[in-house]
């Protein structure tokens, strides 16, 4: 019953999820989602006592989402090497590929789309989708501190604007794929950021 019934509730978030990225979340009704994840009413209301209930889990399961493909593409490029540029730089490849091998355009990202829609949402949303965003400030400023301990920076520009910038690189490359249908502008915008540091970093 237990696998059943976690089985409804990944149903139901994912083909949320879809329906939201395509259509808003405004645009999307009850209604729409239970039909899209053959789902009766009771069932949805089993699982989400409301659509700002289903909002929260979204953006948590998203954030869950992300935090485990960066964890597992850092475990890997730390047994990879020993060096703290390498490392980001190898980090760095290796998503661009993974964004690269997508079958389709990459479907958007939901924390962007939450944020255009923020009035939609309450505190506790606005504030779980700020602590998402900092959470990948974080993750790559420590790597850039660790970086800065080793080589001399060629350029003024602080780490918390080139963390901000590896976040802006990859949304502003979703939004572009999107638009123009095409991945591989997502793939360039990554590696843009790639170049961009091993410019800053690049020993005289």
């Amino acid at each position: 019953m237990t696998t059943r019934t976690n089985s409804s509730r990944e149903r139901i978030l994912k083909c949320s999820e879809a329906l939201i990225l395509k259509k808003g979340f405004a645009g999307t009704s009850i209604e729409d989602i239970l039909e899209k994840a053959a789902i009766t009413k009771g069932g949805f209301f089993y699982h989400f006592e409301n659509k700002a209930v289903l909002a929260h889990a979204l953006v948590e399961r998203y954030l869950q989402q992300d935090e485990i493909i960066f964890s597992d593409l850092f475990k890997q490029v730390d047994d990879l090497s020993e060096d703290p540029l390498h490392q980001l730089l190898i980090f760095l490849k290796l998503f661009a590929e993974m964004m690269g091998q997508l079958q389709e355009t990459h479907p958007g990202c939901l924390v962007v789309s939450f944020t255009y829609e923020s009035h939609q949402f309450n505190d506790d949303i606005r504030e779980l989708i700020k602590q998402g965003l900092s959470s990948w400030h974080k993750m790559i400023s420590v790597r850039l501190e660790n970086i800065t301990q080793k080589y001399p920076m060629q350029g003024d520009i602080s780490i918390d604007a080139l963390a901000d910038m590896f976040i802006s690189s990859i949304e502003g490359g979703i939004i572009l794929s999107r638009a123009f249908q095409d991945n591989e502008l997502l793939v360039k915008q990554v590696l843009a950021y790639r170049n961009y540091l091993r410019v800053l970093f690049e020993q005289k």
